[in-house]
Order: structure tokens, then C-alpha cells, then sequence
């Protein structure tokens, strides 16, 4: 005669556990990100690193960049980026109109290669 042995059932939370993780809040920065962008797209506000390819604001020339920065102008959530990006300490890319660079952010992007020896005449 085999012997079967059934595993436990899994416990079913009471109401206590429900409300408890109900009450829960939510990371600030997130949700107020949600909201501005929520916002700015309920009113028909452009945003536009939603309007554009996102490969635009993490580009590898200066040209391009730069071109990111001058989207981010009139972008109506662009100081709510900024500060999320601050905050997460971003890796790199376009945010809020400034470009990151190892979570810092830097005015310029430097081209490819060795620096010149010598100034170059602008």
C-alpha cells in the first residue's frame, strides 16, 4: 500500500493583508511623471520623445545631440524629466534638454577618437 502525499494549499490573505498592501504608495517620481505626461497628452501637448524615434535622444554625434537637446525646447514635461532623470542618476542620453553621461550631466558631447594636438581654428 503507497502512502500519497498532497502539498500544502497556498494560505488565501485576509482582509487585513489586502488592506495593508493597498495602502502601499507608490514611488513619488514615477507617479509624477505619470501625471505631467498623463497631462500634457490629455490637453494634445506634444511630447516629444513620444512623437520622435526614441534612438534620437541616445545618439552617438554631437549633431545629433544636439538636435535631441532642441526637440526637448518646448516639450511641456520637461522639467519633471530632468528631475526624474537626476534622481535615477539616468546612465546616458537626452533628458529634460540635458545630456547625461555616467548619471551626470555634461554640456557637450565630445566626438569619437583622440582629441586634436592642437586648437582647433572655430
Amino acid at each position: 500500500m503507497s502512502t500519497v502525499i498532497t502539498p500544502p494549499l497556498p494560505s488565501v490573505p485576509t482582509t487585513d493583508q489586502i488592506t495593508k498592501a493597498d495602502q502601499a504608495d507608490p514611488p513619488e517620481v514615477s507617479l509624477m511623471q505619470l501625471t505631467a505626461i498623463d497631462d500634457a497628452e490629455a490637453l494634445g501637448l506634444p511630447i516629444p520623445c513620444r512623437a520622435f524615434d526614441p534612438e534620437v535622444f541616445f545618439a552617438e554625434t554631437p549633431a545629433d545631440v544636439e538636435y535631441a537637446k532642441s526637440l526637448c525646447g518646448a516639450c511641456p514635461v520637461k522639467e519633471a524629466c530632468l528631475a526624474g532623470a537626476l534622481e535615477r542618476r539616468e546612465p546616458w542620453g537626452v533628458w529634460g534638454g540635458e545630456l547625461f553621461v555616467q548619471g551626470v550631466v555634461v554640456a557637450r558631447k565630445r566626438p569619437r577618437g583622440r582629441p586634436r594636438k592642437t586648437e582647433a581654428v572655430a
